[in-house]
């Protein structure tokens, strides 16, 4: 390895401290520091899948068209607080150019090396820790009210598909004997083998982080306001409380990124896609395996004790208190998808899912300042990419050369 080195990482979601794991075992110094904790944010709620499929962004072809109808039916899962849009357009408009097969093409090719291995990657990240028992292999489901329906998603198949992602058929009674739990009126599924799940998220971050204080990491619980920088090189981070030391530095806060980035001279379009999910407590049944049904756009995911549903999406900024809609949508969508099903208790949650226009993440080194880097942007697949992103990040800071092209990935690409 490269001479020993001592690394703040900001933010403690999967990303940051997976990344405190791999530089920890190239045997460096590590400061993770977040203003909630570790696995307190978006990395606690999100919908648990290790979804290595989920190459296919938001932005599909005919999403255009689609749009204005789902905003203004209740019984879909999109979302907007309208007195946030003014606000909003300069980043919708950039996001919304992205609706073409040959965007999406390359948005795919540019995720399928971060998360099309999800499961082996969480495997080696977790290996001799705590949290290894979080972790299930599964298969992960799509499913349809039947064929036709599930045809109408031809696009987004047949780009996984390119990518060597293959699946299984279930029509009818096949589907019902492998998962009795679900409505008559599903009828056709899309078996994907070799994913996986974790069956408490926030709790698996946390047991990691426990992992590197364990072996001689600090964890900090401050806000970050700037990192310090003397000749073009990283000399510490910031606080309100104190400057921290440190010869390197990685931002990997998500969404609370942006303004970080922004006093580092990489002007992300970055916007919050406020994530929502609904816990049915002690279930009478329990899916045999997670599931994305495809008529709610929502993720069914058996967890410890509980099923977690999620999946909505909402604009509406940082600060507004969270909607009641989402969650009245939620609990309808789970009486349609099991109806037999009930529970002795519901959590809610919203969060925070990290959104830049082109749906790619920000991985990479700062241009013009030494020992400074960037790991957010996920979107919709934190928790599936965050451990390859930050084996990807050790690999950068050590000197060597990591087995994807990152300049796909490049934080160059937004540098002002």
């Amino acid at each position: 390895m490269s001479e020993k080195k001592t690394i703040a990482i900001i933010g403690a979601g999967i990303v940051g401290v997976s990344t405190a794991v791999w530089l920890q075992r190239d045997g460096h110094d590590v400061i993770l520091i977040d203003k909630a904790g570790p696995g307190e944010g978006t990395s606690h709620g999100n919908g648990g899948v290790l979804a290595s499929c989920s190459i296919i962004p938001v932005t599909v072809p005919g999403l255009l068209k689609k749009t204005p109808r789902m905003l203004f039916d209740p019984s879909q899962p999109l979302f907007m607080k309208w007195g946030y849009v003014p606000k909003l357009l300069p980043w919708l408009t950039r996001y919304l150019k992205h609706a073409n097969a040959s965007d999406v093409e390359r948005i795919a090719a540019a995720l399928t090396p971060i998360v099309g291995d999800s499961l082996n990657d969480h495997q080696a990240l977790a290996q001799g820790t705590t949290a290894e028992k979080w972790i299930v292999p599964s298969d992960y489901l799509f499913l349809y009210e039947n064929r036709q329906h599930f045809e109408g998603d031809a696009f987004g198949w047949g780009v996984r598909r390119k990518h060597g992602f293959k699946w299984e058929e279930l029509e009818g009674a096949a589907f019902h004997a492998y998962d009795p739990i679900y409505s008559k009126d599903i009828g056709f599924a899309a078996k994907l083998s070799d994913h996986g799940h974790i069956t408490d998220p926030g709790r698996y971050v946390k047991d990691l982080a426990a992992h590197v204080e364990a072996n001689g990491g600090r964890v900090i619980r401050a806000a970050v306001e700037d990192v310090v920088h003397d000749n073009g090189k990283v000399t510490g981070v910031r606080t309100s409380g104190e400057t921290i030391a440190c010869d390197t530095t990685i931002v990997t806060a998500g969404v609370w990124s942006g303004p970080l980035a922004s006093k580092l001279g990489v002007s992300v379009p970055l916007e919050t896609e406020r994530g929502y999910h609904l816990e049915l407590v002690e279930p009478s049944a329990m899916p045999k395996s997670p599931v994305m049904v495809a008529s709610g756009k929502f993720v069914a995911t058996p967890m410890d004790g509980r099923i977690r549903l999620a999946g909505i999406v909402e604009f509406g900024g940082l600060d507004a208190p969270p909607s009641r809609a989402p969650f009245e949508l939620m609990r309808k969508n789970a009486r349609a998808a099991f109806p037999g099903v009930t529970w002795k208790d519901e959590v809610e949650w919203m969060g925070h899912r990290p959104a830049p226009a082109d749906s790619i993440p920000i991985i990479g080194e700062v241009p013009g300042i030494d020992g400074a880097f960037m790991g957010f942007g996920h979107h919709h697949i934190g928790l599936t990419g965050g451990p390859k992103t930050g084996r990807l990040l050790a690999q950068m800071i050590a000197g060597r050369t990591p087995n994807a092209d990152m300049s796909v990935y490049a934080p160059s690409r937004y540098a002002t």
